[in-house]
């Protein structure tokens, strides 16, 4: 049932937003969501220095997968309640001591724990997002939006380019200082240049939290974006946190490094992100959300040729598919996260924590399946996981009435 709030009926007119401020909120959340998959290509060989099996390694980026997923549906909501500025400053700095322990973790055991706590701080990447929508004008909500989720998938992917060299020339816990070093520095900036950022509902923590429920009931373009967002984000995660291992192996051989080069082209479609944006503004997020998804599933569909080419062709076509399906996941998760925040300004932060719990749901599937599926079946049966949950995005996305009724037309507070 609707939880009232003490948000005003009509959402009230957005400051300009400085170039400069919305590069630093970018930034912000490109370093915050970087720590989920420093850890990607590294995987083999922290388990060889740490003693730890292929398989217990492969539960480090399922529990940072997990953590955000929990930290997005716990402590998330509560940029309504409190100022946001606040909360990203107090989670930068516990994020920075999850890094540091990650780096000095003796055993797996250890290392295992930091890692759920990396994920679960992480999440000041998604305070930062609905931070940057409130500070927005509506006529460019999409675009800026777009900016930053720019600034966050580059993070997702140049991560992994980055983490594949320090751990090859430097060792894997250089990695992790080097990530603490960095989120220390945007502290200092985001201390210095963030506002506060006034809250929107004066609802007690639980109450907070039973809202989420009453705001998944009530919207049924919340439902779908939830639902589509994560169908695909099953196969994204599958992809990136198997690549390194799958690569390691016949016929390939290749290193952290090589591995981690693979974010760099996937970075390629993250330079879309501000178009996919635009688009959203112009001709409708639902539109955006319906050819991205077709894009997933198209490429994710093309790496199912892969075992029929040479290995350089095999490559090659990874290379061009991951460009393509990261491009398609960013231009669907802008759409979606459009779409709900248009639902109820004053519940930004709670619409983006249940959008964005869906989706980490799904990473963490996508992480747990495709790592057993590449040790038991095969790299097939992780594209053929891919390809599945593109396909069943898709059917979300073009269900009769997928565009929303009229509670999806009119604001309605929670």
């Amino acid at each position: 049932m609707p939880i009232p709030s003490h948000a005003a009926q009509a959402e009230p007119a957005a400051p300009t937003l400085p170039t400069r401020r919305v590069l630093l909120l970018a930034t912000g959340a490109g370093l915050a969501v970087a720590s989920l998959y420093y850890s990607h290509p590294m995987l083999a060989v922290m388990a060889a220095d740490i003693g730890a099996t292929t398989r217990a390694a492969g539960w480090i980026p399922t529990l940072t997968q997990l953590g955000y997923a929990l930290g997005i549906l716990l402590l998330a909501p509560l940029g309504d309640r409190y100022d946001r500025r606040g909360i990203i400053l107090c989670k930068t700095a516990a994020l920075c001591m999850a890094l540091l322990a990650a780096a000095a973790a003796p055993s797996i055991g250890v290392l295992l724990l930091a890692s759920l706590a990396i994920g679960v701080v992480a999440t000041l990447a998604q305070d930062i997002v609905p931070a940057a929508a409130t500070l927005a004008p509506t006529e460019h909500r999409g675009k800026v939006v777009g900016m930053i989720m720019t600034g966050l998938l580059l993070g997702i992917l140049l991560s992994r380019m980055v983490s594949g060299l320090v751990a090859e020339h430097l060792g894997w816990r250089a990695m992790f200082l080097i990530a603490a070093g960095s989120m220390a520095a945007f502290g200092v900036a985001a201390w210095r240049g963030l506002p506060r950022i006034q809250a929107t509902t004066q609802l007690a923590y639980g109450a907070l939290l039973r809202s989420l429920v009453a705001l998944w009931l009530r919207h049924g373009r919340l439902r779908r974006a939830t639902v589509a967002q994560a169908l695909i984000s099953v196969g994204f995660s599958a992809f990136w946190s198997t690549l390194a291992v799958m690569l390691h192996g016949a016929p390939f051989h290749l290193g952290p490094a090589a591995a981690g080069s693979f974010g760099l082209a996937g970075a390629v479609g993250a330079l879309a992100a501000p178009v996919a944006g635009r688009l959203a503004d112009r001709h409708g997020p639902e539109v955006v959300a319906r050819l991205g998804t077709v894009l997933v599933l198209a490429s994710f569909a093309a790496m199912a040729l892969g075992p029929w080419l040479p290995a350089t062709a095999q490559l090659v076509l990874l290379a061009a598919c991951a460009v393509c399906f990261d491009l398609g996941v960013q231009a669907s998760l802008i759409a979606n996260q459009t779409i709900v925040y248009a639902i109820d300004a004053g519940a930004r932060s709670r619409l983006n924590a249940v959008l964005l719990f869906g989706m980490f749901i799904g990473m963490t599937a996508g992480a747990a399946l495709g790592s057993q599926l590449l040790a038991v079946v095969g790299w097939q049966a992780v594209v053929a996981l891919a390809v599945a949950g593109a396909a069943a995005a898709l059917v979300v996305r073009l269900w009769p009435g997928a565009a929303g009724g009229a509670a999806a037309q009119v604001p309605q507070k929670v």
